[in-house]
């Protein structure tokens, strides 16, 4: 541990949680309580030619029934608005939403769900997101001129948003290049798969609604409901109890206003509970497919002239938060590499499939996937070691980036050697076994926060924040940052939050922005609480407030510890007149200038704030006669800022290297023909397990970066997830002699590759 990290200390809601006595959404009963359930497309894209729930509403115990006509005809999606809560005359993927029923009981519901009547006329289906972009391709929005939008984004037909990046002249650049070398990856999409699947249960008294629900954004969820059923924000409260994960697939508005429309025309509460099935089919947040087409120009000394590439996202049948992936992709694709002539482009395609959405580090898995794999075959054509030519190519402090943006103090080079000393890169090994390395980065989400803190008359404290805690530790380290500030310890503090009715706004976990950007908000409420104590401290210790110092749970005069006085005893003064409490907001860092590059489609992307860098070093095994894989030992190097709680740091690493591990080699969703999943359960997806945990050693290169969260720190719980499955690929590259271009690298794709079969 540095001198910078602070000491651990056990989380808050850790008890409750692995004693089972903490509840989550779907534990909640109210008296009178209901159940739901939905009745979906379970066709890709269709026109509904008939829609009859007269029979649902006639079975004994249904208390609702609900469609399109019931509710507000309004679109929403946070960058273009081209959805509706129920479906509107077209169905465009197999999860969307016709119909939702409240009743007495479940099967119940279920009844009256098989009992309504749908008729469809057959839509001609895109699934490939190259021929959803031609000009004569069928189109999954025939409206798609008519939608509202967000004035960024560049918009076409199939093509739901554009972005661009561009920068010096990249066909010169190529041609004075000794070495031009051209790869083509495709990735299919997967799912968050988090081991809670979602659930809502909502309840109104009088003309305000109360919704319980397992969401990574609050605020947002109060949002959509306030959008979608015309409703003020002083009218929706929305409160999250424990949460069984996310990884984002539980970020922005999905469900909360189906039900409390349900509970409102029931006039009871009503609970929805997915099942695991629903989880898999039903929500628009699952990681996007991608096609990666990437050329890149070399000279013979290893140095790059050019690059230029090509990408399509499959956005699914409507953009969720969507919108700017395709300027995130374009980024990643670059890489943390000096390029000084660059082309890229990318586009977020509408498909018929499930909506793609922000699943932890959107887009960078499968970008940096790609364009790693590619470096190895850079190097490879130079008869270059690959981890010398990220040494040689990879930014640096006072580098200018790929779309023009100058670093301060970074630590990529550091990561590269670090995480290849983790795992003894260059040693001899096995016939079977092999190592690969990738490099990564990811930006720190620069966005409002706010916080309250109030000292009580017994000395503790409460911190009522607007944060959403997933299991990140995030929220639980918030204690650590205003006991520092204060001279407390972080156990004297308890928390408020995941309830918009009482705390400030937060953007939600989502983005690794909370410590970030609410541990700002907290220190700067904190210093407020510090100042009131070093007033009262000095009135009490005849002394200046400026030599006041907080330690140890006291107040005392600089250089003299035993004239002191307890913060308890301050606190005890405090709460008969003046009481002790703050509000602070944490204002967000502004994205650094870009010189000599252009961006189309500019949803604020261009640039990364406060970048995370990161090198992945992965040790593993090939079985030849299967194509089987075994990782057996992982170096993960990150510049991550200042570590604030090592515990949930490491914990971060850890599981962002599993779930990378996961999307690498097992996770992948399968369509059939007609647009369906074809492994919408955990028996035919599947997830890694304790059991094919490797040994993930960790190093932390902490470099205080001005200017962004608390004490110099980043962002860090997505960063973990991007780089694992390119270094697998590099490393499985070196065991076939060329690398798996289709993710995931399932055993029958390597067992392919290794025949010199096409594996896609």
């Amino acid at each position: 541990m540095t001198a910078a990290t602070k000491p651990r200390f056990i989380r808050a809601d850790g008890p409750d949680k692995v004693t089972g006595s903490g509840r989550y959404t779907a534990d909640l009963t109210l008296t009178g309580m209901l159940a739901a359930k939905f009745r979906y497309a379970d066709i890709a894209h269709a026109r509904i030619t008939k829609l009859d729930v007269s029979a649902a509403r006639a079975i004994p115990g249904v208390m609702a029934v609900l469609t399109a006509d019931d509710v507000p005809d309004v679109r929403f999606g946070p960058f273009v608005q081209d959805r509706t809560l129920f479906a509107r005359d077209v169905v465009r993927f197999e999860g969307e939403v016709i119909a939702a029923v409240a009743a007495t009981t479940a099967a119940i519901a279920q009844r009256a769900v098989d009992a309504i009547v749908v008729e469809f006329e057959p839509l001609p289906l895109v699934t490939d997101l190259e021929i959803g972009l031609t000009a004569d391709a069928p189109l999954v929005h025939a409206d798609w001129a008519s939608y509202g939008a967000a004035g960024a984004l560049v918009r076409d037909r199939n093509d739901a948003s554009f972005s661009s990046i561009s920068k010096g002249d990249v066909d010169a650049g190529l041609a004075e290049a000794d070495h031009v070398i051209t790869s083509r990856y495709v990735a299919d999409g997967s799912h968050a798969a988090p081991i809670e699947p979602r659930a809502v249960v909502a309840q109104w008294e009088g003309n305000k609604v109360t919704i319980w629900t397992s969401t990574q954004v609050p605020f947002d969820a109060r949002a959509g409901v306030c959008e979608t059923l015309e409703l003020p924000a002083n009218r929706v409260r929305i409160i999250v109890p424990h949460l069984g994960g996310g990884f984002g697939g539980k970020c922005g508005f999905h469900y909360e206003a189906h039900i409390a429309a349900l509970a409102k025309a029931a006039k009871r509460p009503v609970r929805l509970v997915f099942s695991r099935r629903e989880e898999f089919l039903a929500p628009d947040r699952r990681r996007e497919g991608m096609v990666i087409d990437v050329t890149t120009g070399v000279r013979n000394d290893g140095t790059i002239t050019a690059r230029k590439a090509w990408i399509a996202i499959d956005n699914g049948a409507y953009t969720a938060d969507s919108g700017f992936f395709p300027q995130l992709a374009a980024m990643h694709v670059s890489g943390p590499y000096r390029i000084p002539n660059l082309y890229v482009e990318a586009h977020l395609v509408y498909t018929n499939h499930q909506p793609s959405g922000s699943v932890r580090a959107p887009t960078a898995p499968q970008s940096c996937w790609a364009i790693e794999s590619h470096t190895d075959e850079v190097a490879a054509a130079l008869a270059m070691d690959p981890v010398d030519f990220r040494r040689l190519n990879a930014v640096d402090t006072g580098v200018e980036g790929p779309s023009g943006q100058t670093y301060g103090e970074i630590g990529v080079q550091q990561c590269i050697e670090e995480a290849t000393k983790l795992v003894g890169y260059g040693r001899t090994l096995p016939d079977d076994e092999a190592i690969g390395v990738a490099i990564g980065w990811w930006p720190s989400f620069a966005v409002p926060s706010g916080a309250y803190i109030k000292i009580d008359g017994d000395g503790s404290g409460q911190i009522i924040t607007g944060a959403q805690e997933c299991g990140t530790g995030s929220v639980m380290t918030l204690r650590q940052l205003a006991a520092d500030e204060l001279g407390m310890l972080p156990e004297d503090f308890q928390l408020v939050y995941q309830d918009t009715s009482v705390a400030p706004y937060d953007m939600g976990a989502t983005g690794s922005q909370t410590i970030f950007n609410n541990g700002r908000a907290v220190i700067a409420a904190a210093g407020q609480i510090a100042e009131q104590l070093k007033a009262l401290a000095a009135e009490h210790l005849e002394a200046s407030p400026a030599d006041i110092v907080l330690a140890d749970g006291h107040a005392h005069v600089a250089g003299t510890p035993s004239s002191s006085v307890s913060i308890t005893e301050l606190a005890g003064i405090a709460s008969g007149g003046e009481l002790l409490i703050a509000h602070g907001s944490g204002t967000p860092p502004s994205a650094p200038p870009l010189l000599g590059s252009s961006c189309v489609g500019d949803v604020g992307m261009a640039a990364f704030v406060a970048p995370q860098f990161s090198c992945h070093a992965v040790r593993l095994r090939l079985d030849r006669d299967t194509g089987v894989v075994r990782i057996l030992e992982v170096g993960a190097a990150h510049d991550s800022g200042t570590i604030i709680n090592e515990t949930g740091a490491l914990g971060q690493i850890q599981g962002g290297v599993m779930m990378g591990i996961g999307q690498a080699l097992t996770e992948g969703t399968l369509y059939d023909d007609e647009s369906r999943q074809r492994n919408p359960a955990l028996l035919e997806y599947k997830l890694q397990t304790c059991a094919d945990s490797p040994v993930i050693n960790t190093h932390f290169v902490q470099i205080a970066t001005p200017n962004a969260g608390p004490h110099g720190a980043k962002g860090l719980a997505e960063a973990p997830n991007v780089a694992t499955a390119a270094a697998i690929s590099n490393a499985l590259a070196k065991l076939l002699g060329r690398p798996v271009r289709r993710l995931p690298m399932t055993a029958e794709r390597v067992w392919e590759t290794m025949s010199e079969v096409d594996p896609s």
